[in-house]
């Protein structure tokens, strides 16, 4: 089947890649033309292990084209995905001026019915004014549908979550709009055997934005515990990992940490909590849960302030940019809280990532980069862990803290074991566990 996908981003290019990996014809278009440019000479706009080979295998198959053109997108296929962005607006509602320019655009195009299918993130009961905008724009009575197909994609984990879903969401209002989904979709259900649900439109539309926040909410929930933990004595290791094992639980989201990230959960959060408002319905859960992930930071900061007492003129090393392991996305990163906050107690900053270091450099230019973990902590008064990455896990710890200056770490992430940590001499600070200190000299 031929297939168009509109936006270029996380969600847009690997929808399409994988779309055209199990054999569709796909045209992925975007306005952002330096963006196409790269992508017609195959240089990936972002990281995602595994699709810069798959685009350019069915790139070179013919199956998998770029262009800037909606009225080409439009033409060439019947069936077509919005996966544009939807980034917050006016006071945290979502921004759908991306959403409508596409169905706009689409209905100014047509000759022949089309099925414009949400893929991107968007408020329930979009769908009524995407079919309403088309209306007005079209020229003539011709026949369309709209959909809902929510994406789960995980950043750092795309590829694989695209071939072996949980489930693939549908939310359609037509039998003609059905049939067309299920044929997309069919390759991917009997390869991974995985759940296909149907369902009408604002279901679908909800469960994104539901999902979304109530992964949120247990992250935030863990880490509300692990305060807890800090001042009883408790581990939140352990604990989470007791409670983890029940089955009405799960283990999925319960690690403690510096708080959640990236461009989904804040701005999903935020749209679900305007929507509650706009509705009269306020969903006080949401918002305790931003309180708890924003506070978590700052209780992250104080750790790092009780340590070295004056930041001015330390030397602070950052293990991490990016807001998870596995992507250059810096998006709502937990760094974009610390690093400027550093800046302005004027601390001297020296910042690794392995992946991500070029996207945030193009935010705080003119600071420190380094190559490696160990090259980052020369000399440092202090290193704060905000990204779980492998290199970081593997450092050998002797040779960390010969490179340091003072043996303090902050771990935002519970990288380390505390008894490791204390065995080498570190001070170590980390996430609802029991905190190392080097004994007072008499």
């Amino acid at each position: 089947m031929k297939i168009t996908i509109v936006g270029t981003g996380y969600v847009g290019l690997v929808t399409g890649t994988t779309f055209a990996e199990i054999g569709h014809e796909v045209l992925c278009i975007d306005n952002d033309e330096k963006k196409i440019q790269k992508l017609m000479r195959l240089e990936m706009p972002i990281y995602e292990e595994g699709l810069e080979d798959m685009v350019k295998r069915n790139f070179n198959a013919g199956r998998l084209r770029f262009s800037t053109s909606i009225k080409e997108g439009t033409e060439f296929a019947t069936v077509i995905f919005i996966a544009v962005g939807t980034p917050p607006g006016y006071k945290g509602e979502a921004n759908m001026s991306y959403v409508e320019r596409v169905g706009r655009e689409v209905a100014e195009n047509m000759k022949s019915y089309r099925l414009l299918v949400e893929k991107s993130t968007v408020i329930v009961n979009t769908n009524q004014q995407l079919k309403r905008t088309m209306n007005k724009y079209l020229e003539d009575d011709i026949p369309f549908d709209v959909a809902s197909n929510p994406e789960f994609l995980r950043e750092g984990t795309a590829i694989k979550d695209a071939f072996h879903p949980d489930r693939i969401v549908v939310g359609v209002e037509s039998q003609r709009a059905s049939k067309l989904l299920r044929e997309i979709y069919e390759p991917i259900v009997k390869k991974s055997n995985c759940e296909y649900l149907e369902m009408n439109i604002a279901s679908a539309e909800l469960t994104k934005h539901a999902a979304n926040s109530f992964l949120a909410m247990k992250i935030s929930f863990i880490n509300a515990v692990s305060r807890i933990c800090e001042m009883t004595g408790a581990d939140i290791k352990q604990v989470a990992h007791g409670i983890g094992l029940d089955g009405r639980i799960g283990k999925s989201f319960l690690y403690a940490g510096v708080g959640y990230g990236g461009s989904c959960f804040p701005k999903d959060v935020d749209a679900f909590i305007r929507m509650g408002d706009e509705l009269g319905y306020s969903l006080n859960v949401l918002k305790e849960v931003q309180k708890i992930n924003i506070n978590q930071r700052e209780h992250m900061m104080r750790k790092l302030q009780h340590e070295l007492w004056v930041l001015e003129d330390k030397v602070i090393a950052v293990l991490g940019l990016a807001f998870k392991p596995g992507t250059d996305d810096v998006r709502e990163s937990p760094a974009l809280y610390f690093v400027p906050q550093l800046i302005e107690r004027k601390a001297k900053l020296r910042l690794w990532d392995p992946i991500a270091k070029e996207k945030f450099s193009e935010l705080h230019p003119g600071l420190s980069y380094f190559d490696t973990p160990l090259e980052c902590c020369q000399e440092a008064d202090a290193v704060l862990i905000l990204t779980e990455w492998p290199e970081v896990k593997e450092l050998n710890l002797k040779k960390l803290k010969e490179v340091l200056k003072v043996p303090i770490v902050i771990d935002g992430r519970n990288v380390f074991e505390p008894t490791d940590m204390q065995k080498h001499g570190f001070i170590y600070k980390c996430v609802g566990r029991e905190p190392v200190g080097l004994p007072d000299k008499k």
